[in-house]
């Protein structure tokens, strides 16, 4: 095993708000192959299968095995991980950048332990299908992250159950009971973007937000309300619009916002996608950013620094983000302390998008 892993507490940024070793989920009276066999009246061959994802069992008999292994759990050696072993990296979908940047921060992080990194996705779904846990189990990863998205209760018993370790990236909902989950400071960041605008003297400030179900999207929410409270400016519910982090939101929202009886002079945008669609409706309307209008992103994309004019936005460490998730599956693989709730910090990127509200 390599020795260049960087520990997993020198990672910039972190903060650790449980620590815990993988090993003690691990019932102490755990069960070997043939005592698990003994107890549900199968075979050995037949436990085996179960442990191992195969899918050649009946459904009943696959329940039984399960709820024993939930129930006393699985002992087996612990083994080092394998040098051809895989870190399986799980989005709901594959599109912009987004990706792009967690992915390369898992293999920064894979590569010093001769880890291989498998991408999939959920077609857009947020809850992995009965087919996704058959086809991990059957690939025995060293470890699976999931990014915006989370596997069900049984799902996580399942891979808890193989000893696959599981981390949630940038969870859409509760990652569940101990697991693990690598986040932003989306609170602070919301906060830190309305600041700005208000520091400008900007007062009918919008906010375009992501979809309710997203703790992100409700978080970075929440920090623009505290913003506009903390200065002393209501907050106008006609000014709060919905969107589900895509760039037709952001025109939508916008031509809907800038028809208002009083229009915002800023928009705060839940993420750069619709930040850009904020920008093409502008353009439509003839408004220019940001003599007319005022806009702040969050991400930092890398492609949204050449917009015209460049964009000021939040910037979440999404690579930082995926190399810690990644750092914290080999730990969980190895049997080592890992820390349990770990958020990175955002930082406001002010650029040419945003200036002084005209008198």
């Amino acid at each position: 095993m390599s020795n260049s892993r960087k520990p997993l507490d020198r990672l910039p940024g972190m903060t650790s708000i449980e620590d815990a070793p993988y090993a003690d989920q691990a019932a102490t009276e755990a069960l070997t192959l043939s005592q698990l066999a003994e107890l549900a009246g199968v075979s050995v061959a037949t436990v085996s299968k179960v442990v191992n994802g195969r899918s050649e069992v009946g459904s009943e008999t696959r329940a039984l095995v399960e709820s024993l292994i939930q129930e006393h759990g699985f002992r087996r050696q612990r083994r080092r991980i394998r040098p051809a072993g895989l870190i399986e990296v799980v989005f709901h979908e594959l599109a912009g950048d987004y990706p792009i940047e967690i992915v390369k921060g898992v293999q920064s992080v894979a590569r010093g332990h001769r880890l291989s990194v498998v991408v999939s996705e959920l077609g857009g779904r947020h809850i992995p299908g009965h087919r996704w846990i058959e086809d991990v189990l059957s690939r025995r990863p060293a470890g699976v992250i999931t990014v915006f998205s989370g596997p069900t209760e049984e799902q996580r018993a399942q891979l808890a159950a193989r000893e696959v370790p599981l981390v949630v990236l940038d969870p859409a909902g509760d990652p569940g009971r101990g697991v693990p989950s690598v986040g932003a400071t989306n609170w602070s960041g919301g906060l830190e973007a309305t600041r700005h605008l208000l520091e400008l003297g900007h007062r009918r400030i919008a906010m375009i937000a992501g979809p309710e179900f997203a703790l992100s999207s409700r978080a970075r929410l929440d920090g623009y309300r505290a913003a506009l409270d903390g200065a002393g400016v209501p907050v106008d519910p006609d000014l709060i619009r919905r969107g589900s982090f895509l760039i037709d939101d952001g025109v939508l929202h916008t031509r809907r916002l800038m028809a208002l009886p009083q229009p915002p002079t800023a928009i705060f945008a839940a993420n750069d996608g619709l930040a850009m669609g904020v920008y093409h409706a502008a353009h439509e309307l003839g408004l220019r950013v940001p003599k007319d209008l005022s806009v702040v992103g969050f991400d930092d994309m890398p492609p949204w620094r050449w917009a015209i004019p460049p964009l000021t936005t939040v910037r979440q460490p999404l690579i930082e983000m995926g190399a810690t998730a990644a750092a914290t599956v080999i730990s969980m693989a190895e049997g080592e302390p890992f820390q349990r709730r770990v958020e990175l910090g955002t930082e406001l990127v002010v650029r040419a998008s945003t200036a002084a509200v005209r008198g």
